[in-house]
C-alpha cells in the first residue's frame, strides 16, 4: 500500500473511531445525568463553526514540511510522558502545588513555573535528548496575510462566543470593572493566561505531539484528531483529583470524568489542531488559545493581583 492510501486509511479510521468515542462519551454523560449538554455545543461552535471558519481563513497558508526522524519511536516517547504527565503532575504535582502554599500571588508563580516546566522544558529536552530540532516546530508564521486575518477574524469570533456563552461578562461586572483595573488588568491577565495556558498547551501537544503523530500516521487529519482526544483524556486525571462540586466535568465517576473531557475539551483540541496543521504557526495557536481563556479568568487575575 503507498504512503499516500496508507495515510488516507488512517485518517479515516482516526475521524470513526473520534465519532463513535464522542458519541459513546456523549451518550454516557446523558445516561447518568451528567452535562452532555455542553458537549453538543462545544463540537458544534468549536468543532464545526469554528473549524469550519479556521479552514476558510487558513486558504492559501504556506505550510513548511516537519521532517520527523524515527515517528514510531518519537510518538512512542511523548506518550510515555504523557501518561506520567498526567497523573504526577496534572495529579499529584498540581495537588501538592495548591497545597504548598496559601492561595495568592506566590501560589500562582509556583504553579506557573511548573507549567512552563512540564509543558514546555522538559518535553523540548526530551525532543533534543531523541535527535529531533526545535526550530521547526516553534516557528512563529507570521509572513504573508494568513496568520494575521486568521488571527483578529477568528480572535473576534472567539471573544463573541466567550461573552455570550460563558458568565464572564457578569463575573466580571462583580469586580467592579473600573477604567483604572481594566487598563492594567486585561493587557496583563491575557498575558498570563496565555503563557499559562496557551503557550504551555500548545507547545505540548500540537508542537510535539501532534508533529509526531502526524509523521508516524502519514496523515495530517489523523495527527489532528487523535492528539485532540489525547488532549481531552489528559485533563481527566487533574479534574478528578483536584476537581469537586462546582467544578465543571468534576464527578465522583471517573468514567463520567473520562466522558466530559472527551465530549467538551476534545472538540477544541480539534480546532486549534486544524489551525496549526494548516498554518504550522505556533504563535497563531497560542494567541488564540489565550482569546479563549482570558475573560473566564481575568476576575481570578484582578482578584488575585490587584
Amino acid at each position: 500500500m503507498s504512503a499516500a492510501n496508507t495515510g488516507k486509511g488512517a485518517a479515516i479510521v482516526a475521524a470513526l473511531a473520534y465519532a463513535l468515542l464522542w458519541g459513546g462519551a456523549t451518550a454516557y454523560l446523558y445516561a447518568t445525568g451528567g452535562d452532555w449538554s455542553s458537549g453538543v455545543a462545544v463540537i458544534v461552535i468549536f468543532g464545526a463553526g469554528l473549524g469550519g471558519a479556521a479552514w476558510l481563513l487558513t486558504r492559501g497558508a504556506r505550510v513548511p514540511r516537519i521532517d520527523v526522524k524515527r515517528p514510531a519511536f518519537e510518538s512512542a516517547a511523548i506518550l510515555a510522558y504523557l501518561a506520567l504527565y498526567a497523573v504526577l503532575f496534572l495529579g499529584f504535582g498540581m495537588t501538592w502545588a495548591r497545597q504548598a502554599l496559601p492561595e495568592g500571588q506566590q501560589q500562582e508563580l509556583l504553579v506557573m513555573g511548573l507549567k512552563l516546566g512540564a509543558h514546555i522544558a522538559l518535553p523540548a529536552i526530551l525532543l533534543v535528548l531523541l535527535g529531533a530540532k526545535l526550530g521547526p516546530i516553534t516557528q512563529l508564521g507570521l509572513s504573508g496575510r494568513t496568520f494575521w486575518r486568521t488571527l483578529i477574524v477568528l480572535g473576534l469570533i472567539i471573544l463573541a462566543l466567550v461573552c455570550v456563552i460563558t458568565p464572564s461578562l457578569k463575573q466580571i461586572s462583580s469586580i467592579p470593572p473600573a477604567f483604572e483595573t481594566m487598563i492594567w488588568a486585561v493587557p496583563l491577565g491575557y498575558i498570563w493566561i496565555t503563557l499559562e495556558a496557551g503557550a504551555c498547551e500548545e507547545f505540548l501537544f500540537r508542537a510535539v505531539l501532534q508533529t509526531r503523530l502526524t509523521a508516524w500516521f502519514n496523515s495530517a487529519w489523523a495527527g489532528v484528531i487523535v492528539t485532540s482526544l489525547i488532549f481531552g483524556l489528559a485533563h481527566a486525571p487533574g479534574l478528578f483529583m483536584r476537581g469537586g462540586p462546582g467544578v465543571d466535568g468534576w464527578s465522583t465517576d471517573p468514567l463520567q470524568v473520562i466522558a466530559h473531557t472527551i465530549a467538551v475539551l476534545s472538540p477544541i483540541g480539534l480546532t486549534f489542531g486544524l489551525i496549526y496543521a494548516r498554518t504550522k504557526s505556533l504563535l497563531l495557536v497560542i494567541l488564540l488559545h489565550g482569546l479563549v481563556d482570558v475573560l473566564p479568568n481575568l476576575t481570578e487575575f484582578v482578584r488575585i493581583w490587584r
